[in-house]
């Protein structure tokens, strides 16, 4: 398998062998690992310098969302587990239900880039009060705004059109959370004028703006040369 060096032009020869199933993320990402493959040129790890490297063309892409969902997963699973002051059954039941999303998101990354994924990032939640409902779901509210940016801003850089399929299938989901960590920091707030443009449409982030709110977050060195821009 030919390796890329940040210098070479990488030629995509990838595809998935099986598609998400439309009712359950859980279930898919369970099977995930043994049900989907992504042929593709591998990314050189001698060439993490300054930082894990992304690699380059629609793996950098991926691997950007993998990063995103390796970060929302860990801070869900968190939230769950220090569970804040008089949390009721309901917002356990709902958080619960977000974590187990977004692990199965990380997952379902992972599984696809395979040889190409990044390394386990290391977190940095130490701004965050987990023993506070307002520090925890005003957390929430960034993390599931930014996601969304985030696939919005770079859906038209992902070459492979399967790929921008479940791309779109995933910002959709986490648009569901968006709205539901609304609602429960004030019911009937599901969206806000903060997050839509003059045509009610979602706004964008670009990678770069999308990595230095979240890199606020985030412990490990990360090498972005590769990730493709505006």
């Amino acid at each position: 398998m030919e390796k890329l060096t940040y210098a070479e032009e990488k030629k995509e020869k990838a595809f998935l062998s099986a598609s998400l199933q439309r009712r359950s993320f859980l279930k898919y990402a369970g099977a995930g690992a043994a049900s989907i493959a992504l042929l593709a040129a591998g990314c050189d790890k001698d060439d993490e310098i300054n930082g894990v490297y992304f690699g380059t063309g629609d793996i950098a892409i991926l691997n950007y969302a993998y990063a995103l969902e390796q970060l929302e997963a860990a801070f869900y699973t968190q939230v769950v587990a220090t569970q804040y002051a008089s949390i009721t059954a309901m917002e356990t039941s709902y958080l619960t239900d977000i974590r187990d999303h977004e692990i199965a998101h990380r997952e379902f990354f992972k599984a696809a880039l395979g040889v190409n994924a990044i390394a386990a990032l290391e977190v940095n939640f130490s701004s965050i009060n987990f023993n506070s409902r307002d520090s925890v779901l005003a957390t929430a509210k960034a993390f599931e705004d930014l996601g969304v940016s985030a696939y919005n801003g770079a859906g038209f850089l992902i070459q492979n059109p399967e790929y921008l399929t479940l791309a779109g299938k995933i910002v959709s989901v986490e648009a569901r959370h968006a709205a539901l960590i609304r609602d429960l920091i004030s019911n009937g707030t599901f969206v806000g004028t903060d997050v839509l443009d003059g045509y009610a449409m979602e706004k964008s982030r670009s990678p770069s703006e999308v990595l230095a709110i979240a890199g606020a977050y985030i412990k490990t060195a990360i090498n972005v040369e590769g990730l493709p821009t505006y």
